[in-house]
């Protein structure tokens, strides 16, 4: 029976330690993935403000990088190609972020706006993720919030959008809903870097788009918060 015991313990000791080790292979790629992919996009902006490219080709490449992440990704994220679809999606969406920048920087006091926009998604991805990695607490309760707070803003995006087509302007509606953005977005980067560090996120192409759509939706959000505050 003692016999019976120890190997059990043991075949669970060795469970646990490999769980441990895919835990943080995913997290060690996790973060090195999302560190290049901000960095290409990085790049990919600034190709796109350089030549000027326009609002119209910048939300066409958005809706492109969008598709990929719907369509293209959860058919390629267990395969090699699905590396290929994450460069994608990111370097769209850096591009369709070079005329927003663009926009913001036309201002008189626009390179500070974009500054501290920088400065607050940093200060906000880096203080987020350190306390879920450092405190290891579940926030997977927060998976309804999240989902719920997704189809609000879905709705919210599609009134203030109807709204412009018909030519009538809510700011404080969209400063609201700008707000709205970053904690949801927060929300998202605590969800995800505990599904990651209590097992329940194995892939790290999923968990890289994930956390690369919080920090880029909070940047926007930023953006347009600063801007308005400076005006």
């Amino acid at each position: 029976m003692q016999h019976v015991r120890t190997a059990a313990n043991t075949h669970m000791g060795s469970a646990t330690q490999a769980d441990a080790t895919e835990v943080s292979r995913v997290l060690r790629n996790t973060y090195l993935l999302l560190s290049i992919t901000l960095a290409f996009s990085a790049v990919t902006a600034g190709i796109a403000m350089a030549v000027n490219l326009s609002h119209g080709a910048g939300l066409i490449m958005s809706l492109v990088a969008m598709g990929l992440i719907w369509f293209a990704l959860p058919r390629t994220a267990n395969s090699a190609a699905g590396l290929g679809v994450v460069f994608a999606f990111t370097g769209l969406i850096g591009a369709g972020l070079g005329p927003i920048i663009n926009h913001y920087l036309a201002a008189s006091n626009g390179s500070t706006i974009v500054m501290q926009a920088l400065g607050g998604t940093a200060f906000t991805f880096l203080g987020l993720s350190a306390y879920a990695l450092v405190t290891r607490k579940d926030f997977s309760f927060m998976g309804g919030f999240i989902a719920m707070g997704m189809m609000i803003m879905i709705g919210c995006m599609l009134l203030l959008l109807g709204a412009s087509l018909f030519g009538y302007h809510m700011p404080i509606f969209s400063l609201v809903f700008s707000a709205g953005i970053v904690l949801l977005m927060s929300a998202i980067i605590l969800y995800q870097t505990s599904a990651i560090i209590h097992g329940g996120e194995r892939n790290y192409l999923l968990a890289t788009t994930s956390l690369y759509l919080a920090i880029i939706n909070i940047f926007t959000s930023l953006l347009h918060l600063l801007g308005a505050a400076d005006d």
